[in-house]
């Protein structure tokens, strides 16, 4: 297993495309991308797909998605022809929660909320990342304060995996030009203004200029995350 240190050394200058393609040599069976389907990760399924790059896709259905994020995954499939892992939650962790704190429960106070994104999210993650050295993702630092201080290798000690960020220094603009250059499939809620696309009940749209995690969990303050990426 390579440090992380190492893997700065020699892949820093890389380009994405070439990056992907030398940690799916290097790390062989061993490489997974997470997507949610917003318009950093079809980035990065186009970038995989037409390099014909050997690295595992998955995107994790809570149960309370949008109809526009499920016809996206289904759009995309028809475009990429890659195959697309979908870890749901476990019925024996989701059915008691609900049964006990209500079908809404988030709304009711944080702990509730951390505890329904741990049962619809967290915990389909852990399964889906066992067996894997190495984590991509379609993080950007600009999307938040909370992931401005990431870097484009880190160490997750939760997942006990290596996360690599290859869009970490894209601006929305970059995204977005490359989206509409490539003519890449994304999600028809992004048109109208939903930057940040989860589950529906927890999700709105914002307003010109508000910050692009604001729509999240709209009835919470001070940080906006479920807890999958750790900040």
């Amino acid at each position: 297993m390579k440090t992380i240190a190492e893997l700065k050394e020699k892949y820093t200058t890389y380009s994405i495309k070439d990056l992907l393609a030398a940690l799916s040599n290097d790390f062989e069976g061993r490489v997974a991308f997470s997507s949610s389907m917003g318009a950093e990760d079809q980035v990065i399924t186009h970038l995989i797909a037409e390099g014909a790059i050997s690295v595992r896709l998955f995107t994790i259905d809570t149960g309370r998605m949008f109809e526009e994020t499920y016809e996206v995954i289904e759009k995309t499939r028809l475009r990429y022809k890659v195959p697309m892992e979908i870890y749901f939650p476990d019925y024996r962790r989701v059915e008691p929660m609900i049964k006990e704190r209500g079908v809404n429960l988030f709304y009711q106070n944080i702990e509730n909320r951390k505890l329904c994104c741990f049962n619809r999210k967290i915990e389909p993650l852990q399964r889906a990342l066992q067996h894997t050295s190495i984590w991509i993702t379609g993080l950007r630092a600009e999307q938040s304060v909370n992931r401005a201080a990431m870097e484009l290798f880190e160490w997750d000690e939760v997942y006990q995996v290596i996360k690599v960020n290859p869009l970490l220094y894209w601006t929305l603009q970059e995204v977005w030009d490359f989206i509409k250059l490539h003519h890449i499939p994304y999600n028809a809620l992004h048109d109208k203004l939903f930057p940040s696309i989860g589950c529906e009940p927890c999700t709105i749209a914002v307003k010109e200029g508000e910050d692009i995690r604001s729509g999240r969990w709209w009835w919470e303050q001070g940080k906006k995350e479920c807890g999958l990426h750790g900040k």
